[in-house]
């Protein structure tokens, strides 16, 4: 099947499951109401509610699913381990810490320096799992990253479950924390889509680059490329992504894992294609687990961290048993 192709199926696969998104759920919607909420003409209460509740939530799903996947192929690239993501290194889960922090002491702070303060914790993380793994003769070996991040991830998480009981802040806490995409408003899609979609579009512009940097290093310094630049504004982006994803909807792991892995089976190893398409896939993954979260047992909601875990964990465990090697 011809690239072009597969890009435009991924393309309208993305479309087609943001409309059932929107069609089901504990209110199944007509064609003709999802027509007046999209194209935003009155409607009754009911396309109101739609509008405000439904409509934010599935541009979040479709926000966080891109950042989350896009954000683990550039993790997987530039440190060609394969089990590399921002939930399993630490970003998310420092990001989780950080917030929770901002909650119990901050109480007043805005959605803006929320986010921000995710920012920051999401880079703490990270460095601190490459330092823990790094204390150890032998360099940074994927496995002893992954356990690094691994045990890192619970230490913060218990963090922040501590902080929320001794502030008494552990339900706001645990509806981060928790992961999903609950009471997603226009105001936070509207403070948070600048930044994730900025974010995409840098990563795309430096996706020639780490294709290079993800086959060799030498060979990439070989061809005049600036590596310390290529890499410093790509972990910058892995931060912006990872700690954008985390204000928005909580903590959720191995949504960068999976889908790189798969995009890279179907479109190859250009990270010309593999960004954007697992900016795609990723989207269409979230898409799915929230509409199932919302549906299963309607109209109660099953956590989307859960659904993603169910498939997620799984995979990471074929990944990390198989030993398969991140293509150059």
């Amino acid at each position: 099947m011809r690239g072009s192709l597969k890009i435009g199926i991924s393309i309208a696969a993305l479309a087609i499951l943001f409309s059932l998104a929107m069609l089901l759920g504990a209110k199944d919607v007509s064609l003709h109401e999802l027509w007046l909420v999209l194209t935003n003409r009155g409607g009754d209460d009911k396309i109101a509610m739609l509008r405000e509740i439904r409509y934010p939530r599935e541009v979040a799903a479709v926000l966080v699913g891109a950042a989350l996947a896009a954000a683990g192929a550039i993790m997987q690239g530039l440190t060609r381990n394969p089990l590399a993501e921002p939930g399993i290194l630490g970003l998310t889960a420092g990001a989780n810490a950080a917030l929770a922090l901002a909650v119990a002491l901050l109480p007043a702070l805005n959605y803006f320096g929320n986010m921000l303060v995710c920012f920051v914790g999401a880079a703490l993380g990270m460095m601190l799992v490459i330092g823990i793994s790094a204390l150890k003769k032998g360099g940074l070996s994927p496995y002893r990253v992954v356990l690094a991040g691994a045990a890192l991830s619970a230490f913060l998480l218990a963090a922040a479950n501590g902080i929320g009981l001794l502030f008494k802040t552990s339900k706001d806490v645990t509806m981060w924390t928790s992961g999903g995409l609950i009471g997603t408003t226009w105001g936070q899609v509207q403070a948070i889509s600048p930044v994730i979609i900025g974010s995409l579009l840098v990563a795309f512009a430096l996706s020639k680059a780490l294709t290079i940097l993800s086959l060799n290093e030498e060979s990439a310094v070989g061809l005049g490329l600036r590596t310390e630049y290529v890499k410093a504004g790509l972990y910058l982006v892995i931060i912006l992504l990872a700690g954008s994803a985390v204000a928005l909807v909580g903590n959720i792991a191995f949504i960068g894992l999976m889908i790189p892995h798969m995009v890279r089976a179907v479109f190859g190893t250009d990270y010309r294609l593999v960004l954007p398409m697992s900016a795609v896939w990723g989207a269409a993954f979230m898409l799915i687990a929230d509409t199932l979260g919302r549906t299963l047992y309607a109209p109660y909601e099953t956590p989307v961290v859960a659904i993603v875990a169910i498939v997620g964990l799984p995979f990471f465990l074929f990944v990390a048993g198989k030993g398969v090697k991140t293509p150059a």
